[in-house]
């Protein structure tokens, strides 16, 4: 399903054999950090918002949440969470498999500079359980991104994947 949307779509680049799937849940940054072995702000966790009707998604640190200000000077528009509902409708992931791979077409991504001072993130792979380690280079090819956003501020709990 979302799983299988993502490998077929990172096989294009040949990231699909490097997927990680866990016997546990991934479904929120510390989940994520604890089945990777990784610090919580290396996980990249995929925000879907909608701006009207139109939805968007912002891949951000692990350590980060939305700066409500920075979104609406960015975007024009408040920052609207989509509700687990529409992300899977929307976006074609659900809430904690959430990622830019494999996602219906029209949806935005967004990369958040939040990003840029690490070598390599894990986003999700559109499961629960599920992860790859990706550089950035390899995150811009495979989310399709249009552009490097700064829409984000520091969090003590910044929250789920």
């Amino acid at each position: 399903m979302s799983l299988e949307r993502a490998r077929q779509w990172l096989k294009k680049w040949d990231l699909d054999r490097r997927i990680l799937e866990f016997d546990t849940s991934s479904a929120t940054v510390e989940l994520a950090a604890q089945a990777v072995g990784c610090e919580p702000a290396r996980i990249a966790k995929s925000l879907s918002f909608k701006i009207g009707e139109k939805p968007i998604l912002i891949v951000t640190a692990g350590d980060r949440k939305i700066d409500n200000h920075k979104y609406k000077e960015k975007f024009s528009a408040k920052a609207k969470m989509l509700t687990a509902d529409e992300a899977t409708e929307l976006v074609g992931h659900a809430v904690g498999g959430v990622c830019p791979f494999g996602i219906r077409e029209g949806v935005e991504v967004y990369l958040d500079e939040s990003l840029r001072r690490f070598e390599s993130v894990y986003p999700a792979c559109g499961s629960a359980n599920s992860a790859i380690e990706l550089t950035m280079g390899e995150l811009e090819q495979a989310s399709g991104y249009l552009e490097w956003v700064d829409v984000c501020k520091e969090a003590q709990d910044a929250g789920g994947a």
